[in-house]
């Protein structure tokens, strides 16, 4: 008996080894590409996409900044009424906060690191005289508004007193953080 070998047939395109889901994979591809989906050309190539320009919007980030320095001069003096020291790390937070605060919401408006800076040379000041006026309250029993809000004077007197040249370099390190963090977060 004999039997016959099946006629030779040339490749059509279609079913791959009797898969009728399977497609010829394209010349030197290492899978078959998906179903209507665009074929690269050999020699093309896409750029990536540039980065989003930065917004430049001086309002945004001064209404940020603003709103980043009430808040952190807000916690800065609670730190140092609750530990009656003064924290060199808490001051360049502020200044941290309040010049990323700046750059993420304005951008890269050339005056924004110079106003984050002082706006955190402010929210160090008010901080602490935030936390003598806690320290003072405490002292004479008497609340934190009466003292606050009701000498003033006296509670800057005696942030003057206390002050000391380790103080006027928290001022300094939080103005360098607030130009520096603004410039990185707008970048």
């Amino acid at each position: 008996m004999s039997q016959s070998a099946p006629p030779p047939q040339s490749p059509q395109p279609g079913p791959v080894d009797g898969n009728p889901y399977a497609q010829q994979a394209a010349a030197g591809a290492p899978y078959p590409p998906q179903a209507g989906a665009p074929v690269p050309q050999p020699g093309a190539f896409a750029p990536p996409a540039p980065p989003a320009p930065g917004q430049n919007n001086l309002v945004l980030g001064l209404v940020a900044a603003v709103v980043a320095a009430v808040a952190a001069a807000a916690l800065y003096g609670v730190i140092i009424g609750a530990t009656k020291h003064e924290i060199g790390y808490a001051a360049v937070g502020v200044g941290f906060v309040v010049g990323v605060a700046a750059g993420k919401a304005g951008g890269r408006n050339p005056a924004l690191p110079v106003v984050a800076a002082v706006l955190a040379l402010g929210s160090v000041y008010v901080g602490q005289l935030v936390g003598e006026a806690m320290i003072i309250a405490d002292y004479v029993h008497a609340g934190f508004s009466e003292v606050f809000f009701d000498h003033l004077g006296l509670v800057q007197e005696a942030w003057k007193k206390d002050a000391d040249p380790l103080t006027f370099l928290f001022f300094g390190i939080a103005g360098f953080a607030a130009f520096s963090g603004t410039r990185k977060a707008a970048a």
